[in-house]
Parts: structure tokens; C-alpha cells; sequence
């Protein structure tokens, strides 16, 4: 199966299966199986956090299967994040050092600053305010930090450096200083939220869009009862019945027919491998256009707890009551 996953590669020639095995909220205890589940029918691309909190699972994961010498490590891509209280450049690499630890791993194959927004420096991943809504904020700029992440690549403890949910003007101002400019931009992306003016910016900067909560994030921990489930969508049940696959993988397929990689998440062997069975069909023109059609700019992951942030990347949109 695994050849079954095409290769993709960013504008420096960097190769990276084009689906990814995605470990955000993942419950604890799973994770482990569900890496092991993952490689086991064809993945190579996993996708971790420090702020996912189970960085250890996945390397235990990835350690079993190598020792099985079911895969090698220079088989695999393997992508974490930076997390927003390391964003002072000083504290880059022992925030790196301590993902490499808990992956087991000697390098990344991707680092992403995981946000544009720095939170106030120290071990706490949310330095909460008395109000308990927002978080304490940091002055670092962004800009500063990505020299830091250069330094990664040039130590040879990273082979390529990204971006997560940065919108235009962030990106830009990282391309105004980069020496090493960033490979992807991970950001939601989903036919509730398509983000079409900044994966055309992206795009046409060489920058490769990574889309995650592709399937609508269903079981995100603030999800509503009354929020529309994109799975459940008419148009959605409609193409996964024309085509005889799930709605998971119609939404999946759209994101690869959009030209981006994509990291759907699950710990359930069978929905793992339904998942990556998606090359064997195609989405025509009018099916596309009917998911297009689907924009509703509806965001799920608004990073609410820093609102205020001078950097938060979508406040403008929520101002202007874009939701």
C-alpha cells in the first residue's frame, strides 16, 4: 500500500508523501497503536506537536517498527512544531532538542512555528491570565525567531522549516528575512474554510499548502451541538454516494485535487487505511466545484485564547464579522 501514497515535493526538491498520518488530539494511549496501524498499511508521513502532548507515543510507535525493520527512518517524514512559549530565539533549539528526545529521532524532516503568536517564555503551554480566557503574551516577533529555525536546518537538525497557520502579511514579512524561505504553510483548510486568497499567495510563492482538520475536526474538544458537521453535509453525502468511498475520503480527495498535502487524524485501524485509499478516483470538475461551493469561512481553530495578540493571525477576519 504504501506506494499506493504518491510522492510530492516543496520548491527546494524536498520529496514528502503527499497524505500524512495527523496526531492532534489524539486521545493518549492510542497513539502508540495507531502509528504502528499507520505504517502497517503505507504511510510514511506523520505529522506531531509539541503541544499534542504525546510526542513519546509517537516515537514509541515509530521506534517498533523500525526495530521490526518493517520501515527505516530515512523511509519516513516525520513533521513537529514549535510551540509558542520557545519563540525567543534562545530557546528554538532545546525546544527542538526536547521533540527529538520524546520522537527518539536524530533529526526532523520538517519544523513548523506553530503559531505566529508567542506566549509568555516557560514550561507552561498556556501561561493563562487570572480571567482564564487568555493566555499571558510575549513580545518576541516571529521574524526574529526564524533565523533560529535556519540554524536548525544549518546544524543538520532539521532538513526544512515551515510555517502553521500564518496568514499573507505574516508569511511575507518571514520571506522579507528569510534566508532559507519556509516549505509549506500548514493551515485548516476544509470546504467550510478554503482560504483560497492565501493558498494562492502561498502557492505562488513556492510555499506548499499542508491542510489539516480536513474532515472538519468533528471531535474537536469546544465543538457545539449545533455546529454543522461537514461530513454530514448534503453535497458531501451526495459525492461519497456517486463515487461509492466515505465522506472522509471525498474531503480528503478534494484537499490532494486542491495541490496540497494533507494529514487527516484517527486512531482506528480500519478509518486509517480508508483514509489513504483515495488515489484510486477522482473528484470531475462539477464535483468541485460543488465543494467549492461550500465556503462558509467557517473557522474551527480560532486560537481564541490570544486574542489581543498583535500577531494573532485571524482577529481582523472576526472583527470584521466574517463569522
Amino acid at each position: 500500500m504504501a506506494s499506493k501514497i504518491p510522492t510530492v515535493f516543496f520548491k527546494n526538491g524536498t520529496p514528502l508523501p503527499v497524505l500524512g498520518l495527523g496526531t492532534w488530539n489524539s486521545p493518549p494511549g492510542q497513539v502508540t497503536q495507531a502509528v504502528k496501524d499507520a505504517i502497517d498499511v503505507g504511510y510514511r508521513h506523520i505529522d506531531c506537536a509539541h503541544v499534542y502532548e504525546n510526542e513519546h507515543e509517537v516515537g514509541a510507535g515509530i521506534a517498533a517498527k523500525i526495530a521490526q525493520a518493517n520501515v527505516k527512518r530515512e523511509d519516513l517524514f516525520v513533521t513537529s512544531k514549535l510551540w509558542n512559549t520557545y519563540h525567543r530565539p534562545d530557546l528554538v533549539k532545546g525546544a527542538l532538542q526536547v521533540t527529538l528526545r520524546n520522537l527518539n529521532l536524530k533529526y526532523l524532516d520538517l519544523y513548523l512555528i506553530h503559531w505566529p503568536v508567542a506566549y509568555r517564555e516557560g514550561d507552561e503551554l498556556f501561561p493563562l491570565r487570572p480571567d482564564g480566557k487568555r493566555v499571558h503574551f510575549s513580545d518576541v516577533d516571529y521574524v526574529d525567531t526564524w533565523p533560529a529555525m535556519e540554524g536548525l536546518v544549518e546544524a543538520g537538525l532539521v532538513r526544512n522549516i515551515g510555517l502553521s497557520n500564518f496568514n499573507v502579511k505574516q508569511v511575507q514579512r518571514v520571506l522579507d528575512v528569510a534566508r532559507i524561505p519556509p516549505a509549506t504553510n500548514q493551515i485548516e483548510c476544509h470546504p467550510y474554510l478554503q482560504q483560497a486568497g492565501l493558498d494562492e499567495f502561498c502557492q505562488r510563492q513556492g510555499i506548499t499548502i499542508t491542510a489539516y482538520s480536513p474532515l472538519g475536526s468533528p471531535a474537536r474538544p469546544w465543538v457545539k451541538q449545533d455546529d454543522p458537521v461537514l461530513m454530514e453535509d448534503a453535497v458531501v453525502q451526495r459525492l461519497a454516494s456517486k463515487h461509492s468511498k466515505t465522506p472522509a475520503q471525498i474531503l480528503i480527495r478534494y484537499q490532494i485535487q486542491l495541490g496540497h498535502v494533507v494529514i487527516p487524524k484517527s486512531v482506528n485501524r480500519q478509518r486509517i487505511a480508508s483514509n489513504a485509499a483515495v488515489f484510486g478516483f477522482e473528484l470531475d470538475a462539477e464535483d468541485m466545484q460543488q465543494l467549492a461551493a461550500l465556503e462558509r469561512n467557517g473557522r474551527i481553530c480560532p486560537e481564541s485564547f490570544s486574542f489581543g495578540h498583535p500577531h494573532h493571525p485571524f482577529e481582523e477576519e472576526f472583527r470584521k464579522g466574517r463569522r
